[in-house]
């Protein structure tokens, strides 16, 4: 997720080429997540139900939704389409799953339901504008309203203690209201006079609410990086990279949210968010290399898929 959102975002700024050398380290992960998900679902499958009831199982999801997006910004429509259709399949029991299974005081990983939910939204905008068809939008839109009703139950069983406390995974919060707008951006975006996706009322609506998911979004990272300062946690942990991805969207929806909310200002703000994003995905690379080298004591219970 960290790898495909960054590339994204490296691709609205223009800069190709480390794009697509992110996009193809996304890939390589992706790759082994699909493998490890197999690999557990035919030969441990005890293993693996209880691990799919836990809030990362979402991974699965927005991971593969997050690199299809990538891949339909490309022109590879085809291998969007399949991707788009894998994560559709996962989403429905996944997500039961995981919901079933809250408990009170959830660690931010609690919102990868709404992540999922809108990276969903996201590829099927993504396609609808890509080949001039209406029904992935429609189907979108309903996800996108979905996916903030979410985020309202997840916001409700968070512990607020992890803006103060949390490893990395808590700046999913903002991650999940950065795939809000720029959902919403795309929804925006696949509009057209052939397609004639929204009225007036509608369009306004879409509008309005983009800009406040994005505006939420900034806020939001700002209190986090509040927490980081006030408690500061620089040791690695894998945790980190639920971090990055945050980054990555909140720099990718502004950029996108930028043309069809009509605020420039976003623009500016996006292209220097996509290099703190690129900073942040560096650094939690060279702890994790580090960590590699000179393995340390991993708390236990801890795994971490976001990276991938």
């Amino acid at each position: 997720m960290a790898c495909g959102i960054v590339s994204t975002a490296l691709h609205l700024a223009g800069y190709e080429v480390l794009s697509r050398i992110m996009l193809g380290a996304a890939c390589v992960a992706w790759v082994g997540l699909a493998a490890e998900f197999a690999l557990r679902l035919l030969r441990e499958r005890t293993r693996w139900r209880a691990e799919a009831r836990t809030p990362g199982a979402l991974t699965a999801v927005a991971a593969t939704t997050v690199i299809g997006s990538r891949f339909a910004a490309e022109g590879w429509t085809t291998l969007a389409e399949a991707l788009l259709a894998l994560a559709a399949l996962l989403w429905p029991p996944l997500l039961v799953l995981v919901v079933r299974s809250w408990q009170p005081r959830m660690p931010g990983a609690v919102f990868l339901c709404c992540v999922a939910t809108q990276g969903l939204a996201l590829l099927a905008a993504t396609l609808a504008a890509a080949e001039s068809v209406a029904w992935p939008a429609h189907a979108a839109l309903a996800l996108f309203w979905s996916g903030l009703v979410l985020y309202a139950l997840a916001l409700a069983r968070f512990d607020l203690r992890q803006t103060t406390e949390g490893r990395g995974d808590h700046w999913v919060a903002a991650g999940a209201l950065g795939i809000s707008a720029l959902a919403g951006a795309r929804l925006l975006a696949a509009d057209s006079a052939r397609l004639y996706l929204w009225n007036a009322d509608d369009g306004h609506v879409l509008r309005v609410m983009t800009m406040v998911l994005v505006v939420l979004d900034l806020a939001l990272c700002v209190v986090l990086l509040a927490g980081e300062i006030r408690r500061p946690r620089t040791a690695y942990d894998p945790r980190r990279w639920s971090t990055v991805f945050p980054l990555g969207m909140t720099a990718t929806a502004a950029l996108s949210a930028s043309a069809v909310v009509d605020a420039e200002w976003l623009e500016g703000l996006g292209e220097v968010l996509v290099w703190i994003a690129v900073a942040a995905w560096l650094a939690v690379a060279i702890g994790a290399v580090r960590s590699a080298v000179r393995p340390g004591p991993v708390p236990e219970g801890i795994r971490s898929t976001a990276r991938r």
